[in-house]
């Protein structure tokens, strides 16, 4: 109810249900806004999907962000491959370098010791011809003989060995010839007298054989060449006499 400014009360209005239900009928605009929040979310579902339609895959033309990483994940695989093959050479260099040095430091190791015990052993080499040359005089006796025998027995085993016999042929290669004459008893030039024997560490000699030599005599036959024509003419006479005496017993 409001008041009349008269001084009287008035009544308020009340809207007519039946207008009510023919105004909603017939679609006409409601007053607080009504058609307007109908058709709102209509409008909005419509400008969604032409922002839908624009922003579709049909309109990227560039690669994809998953295309550019595995360009890039592929350029860095071929730069590890190709530090991962140098690194390999290098190490197959250096493995090849490594086995030469080995071989070689082994190599050199062997030569220092084999010439260290050459040098020992030569100097030696006096003591052991004092030793020969007391045996040959029988004066090898005693604590002595046992001294010189177990000298020996060491020298041995570091591989030096004696060399140099008479009636070898002479080979300038390991025998020194100190004494040259003429023998007709030899068909080549030969060793028939050892003035000081020689001495080899393995293959390698370390003082040659010092020996007196003689050769066949200027112009002299070689005894077997002579021995077996001197042996043919007397098979022939004996078997012409043979005949001979076979021929007069016949006879008789």
């Amino acid at each position: 109810m409001t008041q009349d400014p008269n001084g009287f009360e008035q009544e308020p209005e009340v809207p007519d249900a039946k207008a009510s239900d023919s105004s909603a009928q017939a679609g006409g605009p409601d007053p607080d806004g009504g058609a307007a929040d109908r058709t709102g979310p209509s409008g909005a579902a419509a400008g969604g999907s032409g922002e839908g339609e624009g922003s579709g895959p049909g309109s990227s033309s560039g690669p994809s962000a998953k295309e550019v990483q595995e360009v890039a994940l592929t350029a860095q695989l071929d730069q590890l491959r190709a530090a991962h093959n140098e690194r390999t050479e290098d190490l197959q260099r250096l493995q090849a370098e490594f086995q030469n040095y080995r071989r070689r430091v082994e190599r050199d190791r062997i030569a220092v010791k084999e010439i260290a015990v050459a040098n020992l052993l030569t100097e030696l080499l006096p003591v052991l011809d004092d030793i020969g040359r007391a045996r040959d005089h029988g004066e090898l006796v005693g604590g002595f003989k046992q001294v010189a025998e177990s000298l020996e027995t060491v020298v041995a085993k570091m591989g030096l060995s004696q060399f140099g016999k008479e009636g070898e042929p002479f080979d300038p290669t390991i025998h020194e010839a100190l004494m040259h004459s003429y023998s007709p008893d030899v068909t080549e030039t030969t060793c028939v007298q050892i003035l000081q024997p020689g001495y080899r560490i393995g293959d390698r000699t370390i003082r040659p054989a010092r020996v007196g030599v003689a050769e066949p005599q200027p112009g002299a036959k070689t005894a077997p060449a002579g021995g077996e024509s001197a042996d043919e003419e007397t098979g022939e006479q004996e078997s012409g006499a043979s005949k001979q005496d076979n021929g007069g017993s016949e006879e008789s």
